[in-house]
């Protein structure tokens, strides 16, 4: 811990009153109700308030300059590491009044502020508390409850609204720290993450998966089964369909936000027969518009 004197930027002769004067300076500067937010601010308030708390009681003073206590108040030669300091009696000035209690009789704005700042800390809503889940693409799409497991050993039931997006945050009212006082606990905050699905990649609240066919189903067309984040549907393809092909299934896709659904699109794609088929091969050599360029009108 720093030097109490170089903290508040004293002489090792300063006396009581320019002792105060410099504290009361640097808390109006970095008191955190004037910095919201600035970390580095609060934490500085935090070492300069705990310099006046041991140079502004004269005992304190007199064994520190003795050498009998380091900064934080410690006896000598004990040491003690930030963990300890941060749970001992003393080891927050800024958690009570006791940091600036020589300034909470004045009648100004900065001691107003004092007063109200200790009024908060007594009644001071919990912390929000961050999670990360992750989930299955098909619950992204259609919603549902996960349980999430809690450091502490504890679970928490998560439900999942319908449509929702990879990096989605959800809020769970209650569920993070407990406050002081009159305050309520915080909320849990939940980023989700939505685990990868090699079939199918979502566009907005369109979903696309490439189905793959047989060349009889391409030429000839036909009904197939096709695998959606609910379940399979059946499908029809069109005589005469391509690599490439989309056809368009409404209403299975993802949930939108101001109602109604997204489309699933699947792609087509011929396969042929892993193995050679001699009677395959034969009427293709014998038919008679075997030379077609399908490359012909496209740019090269």
């Amino acid at each position: 811990m720093k030097n109490p004197y170089e903290a508040l930027g004293v002489a090792l002769t300063a006396s009581p009153a320019e002792i105060q004067s410099a504290y009361r300076k640097l808390a109006k500067k970095l008191h955190p109700d004037l910095n919201p937010g600035d970390k580095a601010a609060e934490e500085k308030f935090k070492e300069v308030a705990a310099a006046y708390d041991l140079l502004s009681d004269a005992d304190k003073r007199r064994r520190f300059d003795a050498g009998e206590i380091d900064a934080s108040g410690a006896e000598r030669p004990q040491h003690h590491y930030y963990r300890d300091f941060a749970t001992s009696d003393q080891g927050d000035p800024y958690a009570d009044a006791s940091g600036f209690a020589d300034f909470m009789d004045q009648d100004d704005a900065f001691a107003d502020l004092l007063r109200r700042s200790q009024r908060a800390r007594a009644n001071r809503r919990g912390q929000d508390l961050h999670y990360h889940l992750a989930i299955d693409f098909a619950d992204s799409i259609t919603g549902g409850t996960k349980r999430l497991d809690l450091p502490d050993g504890s679970t928490i039931d998560v439900k999942i609204p319908p449509g929702l997006v990879d990096g989605q945050t959800l809020r769970l009212k209650g569920k993070g720290a407990p406050g002081t006082g009159k305050e309520g606990p915080g909320d849990a905050l939940i980023e989700v993450a939505v685990r990868p699905d090699r079939r199918f990649t979502r566009e907005g609240d369109d979903i696309t998966f490439e189905l793959p066919i047989s060349l009889t189903e391409a030429v000839l067309g036909g009904q197939v089964r096709v695998p959606t984040p609910t379940g399979d549907v059946t499908m029809s393809v069109p005589k005469g369909a391509n690599t490439g092909t989309k056809l368009r299934l409404r209403g299975k896709g993802a949930p939108k936000r101001g109602g109604g659904q997204g489309d699933q699109l699947v792609k087509l794609k011929v396969v042929l027969p892993k193995a050679a088929d001699p009677e395959l091969e034969a009427f293709v050599s014998s038919w008679k518009d075997k030379d077609y360029n399908p490359r012909e009108g496209r740019a090269s």
